[in-house]
């Protein structure tokens, strides 16, 4: 998609200069120290050295001394409603995990989603991204509007958004692992999916809010939900999200229901394709890899989850090799508990090297492309985002690089990638600051924390009398 001619805002101008720029292009242009000069709500022009001069309507000019300026990082899978039911089911597996905190999840309503979306939507934005994305699957009856919550909660904090409208219709008694309380019927399932990308979703090149069709995973849906959520989103018009290949657990589950591993039954039910992306896809064999990168098959890799819950290690490198658009996602903070993107790009990389390329897996440059153009790829928002060239929304980051944790590290890039995770000073989202000087601007934190404090003790409450 090409980008309009006359973007909004063009008559007021920011300059950052003095920094050094790694702008994450196709040839990943870096400037020892350059500017950047934001007009409206987008990047009007970047380059070495100083900015132009007579520049006009110019608000604000921004000495970047010691600081690199990198594009906005991009997260392409969490819950955000885990927030509030962290620290829980720490040594336990995926399936296990699930086990212990369906019944509490399954009582979530809408101040509590709220609340937990605002902690999520939080902690990422002080650390770096700009673009937000949240699998929201758990829809309790009369739990109140969650999806509006969420959405509003990503309005207000100012960041950009993609609510994957999740579901799941194979509980208990159909074999699957949610309570059969927590889920919901295929039409209404399917229903509610299409009113929400009806009412939210987004188009436009600027967009700040966007919808995805997301069935939750092969062991907690149908086939029928699979197979008609693929046909609704192409007849929207929006992209797909789900779980896939996690954990061997979830590979024995799909040859012993469907006698297939699980990209088979993905391309079966029609979920392999460009407008695809994938949670975690640790367990892929050199087949799966080949299919992924035959239709473009995004994947959304989440290492500090993998972690936590021993899923394992996914082939990343292999992935980027066969050319599969691979991104970064926190994944929910009830199974990555710091609930930050930019420390996944250290955790990408040292986790990579534990594999089978060992010191050649990843390095700093590779790991700052998945979290920023990789994550816009996986998306279908490359155009518009994840790199930092004239045309493209000033979506921006302004990391603090002469401070005690980094000023040693000569490379910046390899400072922000491999150092301890760098100070926000600024971050542009749409050309609108939201952080500043590790604060964020529109949103009140200590009131967050309150609150977020609170709806999960709530909740805890609530799970423990029923």
């Amino acid at each position: 998609m090409a980008a309009p001619a006359n973007p909004d805002g063009a008559g007021t101008r920011t300059v950052i200069e003095n920094c050094a720029i790694a702008t994450v292009d196709a040839n990943d242009t870096e400037y020892a120290s350059g500017y950047v000069v934001v007009a409206g709500n987008r990047i009007e022009s970047i380059g070495a050295g100083k900015a132009p001069e007579g520049l006009d309507n110019v608000v604000r000019r921004i000495d970047g001394t010691g600081h690199l300026v990198t594009p906005g990082l991009v997260n392409t899978h969490h819950h955000f409603y885990q927030w509030i039911t962290r620290g829980l089911a720490t040594d336990h597996n995926l399936f296990d995990w699930l086990v212990a905190l369906y019944p509490t999840w399954a009582r979530i309503d809408e101040e509590m989603v709220r609340a937990a979306a605002q902690g999520s939507l939080g902690m990422m934005a002080r650390g770096g991204v700009t673009t937000a994305m949240d699998h929201h699957y758990v829809y309790p009856q009369g739990s109140g509007d969650l999806s509006g919550a969420v959405i509003g909660a990503a309005r207000e904090m100012g960041v950009r958004f993609t609510l994957a409208r999740g579901s799941m219709d194979r509980s208990e008694k159909d074999g699957g692992l949610p309570p059969d309380f927590a889920v919901e019927t295929l039409e209404g399932a399917l229903a509610a999916t299409e009113e929400t990308v009806k009412r939210h979703h987004d188009a436009s090149f600027d967009a700040m809010t966007q919808v995805a069709v997301a069935p939750c995973s092969p062991f907690s849906v149908s086939t029928e939900l699979m197979k008609q959520g693929a046909e609704l989103a192409r007849r929207l018009g929006v992209r797909l999200h789900t779980h896939g290949s996690e954990t061997v657990e979830e590979e024995k589950f799909c040859h012993e229901l469907f006698g297939m591993g699980p990209t088979d039954y993905f391309e079966s039910t029609g979920w392999l394709g460009d407008d695809v992306w994938m949670a975690h896809c640790v367990h892929m064999n050199d087949s799966d890899i080949a299919a992924f990168a035959r239709t473009g098959t995004g994947v959304a890799h989440c290492p500090s989850s993998n972690a936590r819950l021993a899923a394992g290690i996914a082939r990343v490198p292999d992935m980027l090799a066969a050319g599969v658009p691979v991104g970064l996602g926190v994944d929910g903070t009830a199974s990555n508990e710091s609930g930050e993107l930019h420390t996944e790009l250290r955790n990408a990389l040292l986790i990579n090297r534990l594999g089978a390329h060992k010191e050649a897996a990843l390095n700093a440059r590779q790991a700052l492309r998945l979290g920023t153009y990789g994550g816009a790829q996986v998306l279908g928002r490359a155009s518009q985002i994840g790199s930092l060239e004239a045309g493209k929304l000033a979506d921006l980051v302004l990391w603090k690089v002469d401070g005690i944790g980094h000023a040693s590290i000569a490379d910046p890039v390899t400072a922000i990638v491999f150092g301890a995770a760098a100070p926000v000073t600024l971050s542009l989202v749409n050309g609108e600051p939201v952080v500043e000087n590790g604060r964020l601007l529109h949103v009140d934190e200590d009131a967050i924390a309150r609150v977020t404090r609170d709806e999960a003790q709530r909740l805890a409450r609530i799970a423990a009398e029923s």
